[in-house]
């Protein structure tokens, strides 16, 4: 299955190592579950309250390209801090053919 990673910290107080452990734990789980990586997007600075995230849309947007059947994301709160953008972008995920394929690669380790 093709993945792509998304990755993101929220304050300019952490630092590019938070995003390096991120990808490199995500890329670990798809190696030892077969799945294909195919492409990151990465959010520096960039508080998950909100969905105005601008590699997050971009990967949103990018889902109804339909090269991709999944999302490894470190924790599921790099994805979405708010429940209500969480659900709307799963389901704007799904409409694309990426069918709630979120993975945590801390919690399957």
């Amino acid at each position: 299955m093709n993945v792509v990673i998304y990755a993101r910290y929220s304050s300019h107080s952490q630092t590019e190592q938070s995003i390096e452990g991120q990808l490199q734990t995500c890329y670990e789980y798809a190696r030892n579950n077969g799945y294909i990586v195919i492409g990151e997007y990465i959010d520096r600075a960039q508080s998950g309250i909100s969905d105005s995230r601008l590699e997050f849309q971009r990967m949103i947007s990018d889902s109804d390209k339909h090269t991709f059947e999944g999302v490894l994301v470190y924790q599921l709160d790099r994805f979405a801090r708010n429940r209500y953008d969480s659900a709307i972008n799963k389901a704007k995920l799904k409409k694309n053919g990426v069918p709630g394929h979120l993975r945590s690669g801390e919690y399957q380790r």
